[in-house]
């Protein structure tokens, strides 16, 4: 799909909402000073979405005012766990938005509706805690941006590491040498996930809301294992496991590596190898992309992510790392808490950055703290966006089978339409009804 058909057909869809419930663009929130509550809107109440809320309701002068989510049982334990008053659980998000006390949302749906859900939010005069990845394609993290810089509103993206100050400590050493240049990097995520069986269409549950649940995407029929528990593996819906669980790893790698724009070209292989069931997405994936820099030997960078969903042998014993490559040395470094460096013929160095994992509770606090105080955001929207279109592009690259030459400052793929069709979606108006 062309790129202005797809943002067209997004924004009257935006426009659609907000016609629908009378809401304009808030413009700028009265800032928030350093004591001030902040009101803090739910919008997702799955595992992830509690977990998220439950690090807001701990944090000082933060209120969980509000919980949404399409599923009545889901909404209502949410609601329960965080003390939310039962007039502000509320089925659908329009309820959040309009609502001038609520100054942020935490988004934790399925991947498909989290820029959709971010951009409404910006539009609204609301600051955005977005789970990862920020989009489900290419397109509409750029949208997001767009959202958050027009709005002047923050977006926190959820890879955590950001917020780790092992991560950060490692990253410094190596932006300031400590293994020469780095010119290449590699990541991976491998672990054994469960098999999703093959079943057929079905009814709703009772208590689901399935249209609502489906939101902007294009309705299918509702099943069950791609819905609650298994919309990852489905195109849909999410985006695989390497904008699951992979975005992690490869948000700090391509951090490390040093790389602040896209990839030039992107190489993958991979497919379902292991899994024999109903899951669209690849189980195992090899996938190399190049950042071409000025083109002069010295600006060339590789980032390599590997995946095995099917093992439980790892390097170093970790699930999730990174290997740094430089011309002086190595590094490994892991959002588990561990690092190594080595310098050249492999001689071990001293690291004394303390042990850290993945810090939760420190990216909460950051984002708060850009809230209220003004702090630097650390993972914002383009951050975020950045790293998730290396997600979406390393699955458009395996799903087809072949590479790809991209365009970085116009985010199109050269010469391939069928590709490019893959960066964006068509939009459906779920929201022709009254809001409830």
């Amino acid at each position: 799909m062309p790129a202005d058909s797809s943002r067209r057909d997004f924004l009257k869809l935006s426009a659609g909402v907000f016609a629908a419930t009378g809401l304009e663009s808030a413009g700028a929130l009265a800032g928030n000073g350093a004591n001030d509550t902040l009101v803090v809107g739910l919008i997702g109440c799955g595992g992830r979405g509690k977990h998220d809320a439950g690090l807001f309701k701990n944090t000082p002068n933060v209120e969980v005012a509000w919980a949404c989510d399409v599923d009545d049982s889901r909404r209502q334990k949410a609601a329960t766990d965080l003390g939310v008053r039962a007039d502000r659980s509320v089925a659908d998000m329009r309820r959040v938005l309009d609502n001038k006390s609520v100054d942020a949302v935490i988004v934790t749906t399925p991947d498909h509706w989290h820029s959709p859900a971010a951009i409404l939010a910006c539009d609204a005069g609301k600051h955005v805690y977005v789970e990862k990845p920020i989009s489900h394609n290419v397109r509409e993290g750029r949208l997001l941006v767009q959202a958050s810089e027009r709005n002047k509103r923050l977006v926190q993206h959820g890879t955590q590491v950001r917020s780790t100050s092992m991560i950060a400590e490692a990253v410094k050493l190596l932006h300031s040498g400590a293994i020469g240049t780095v010119l290449v990097a590699k990541c991976w995520n491998v672990q054994r996930r469960g098999n999703i069986g093959h079943q057929r269409p079905g009814q709703p549950p009772a208590g689901l809301d399935y249209d609502n649940w489906v939101g902007p995407a294009l309705s299918v029929p509702y099943q069950e294992n791609r819905c609650h528990s298994g919309w990852h593996w489905w195109y849909d819906f999410g985006t695989g496991d390497m904008g699951n669980d992979g975005v992690h790893d490869i948000d700090y790698t391509r951090w490390g590596l040093g790389v602040e724009t896209h990839p030039n070209r992107i190489v993958a292989l991979g497919g379902k190898f292991h899994f024999d069931d109903d899951q669209q997405f690849p189980d195992t994936q090899q996938v190399t992309f190049e950042y071409a820099g000025d083109g002069k030997p010295g600006s060339q960078r590789l980032l390599i992510y590997e995946q095995r969903l099917w093992s439980t042998n790892y390097p170093y014993n970790v699930d999730s790392g990174a290997e740094f490559y430089g011309t002086d040395g190595q590094m490994f470094l892991s959002r588990r808490g561990k690092v190594e460096i080595r310098g050249g013929r492999n001689a071990k160095t001293d690291v004394t950055i303390p042990a850290e994992p993945q810090n939760d509770v420190a990216h909460v606090k950051n984002f708060c703290d850009a809230v209220r105080k003004g702090a630097p955001l650390n993972a914002s929207a383009l951050i975020g966006h950045l790293t998730s279109s290396l997600c979406h592009l390393g699955n458009v690259a395996t799903r087809l089978g072949r590479s790809l030459a991209f365009n970085p400052n116009t985010e199109q793929i050269i010469g391939d339409d069928q590709a490019n069709a893959l960066l964006g979606r068509e939009y459906r108006d779920h929201w022709g009804r009254p809001k409830t």
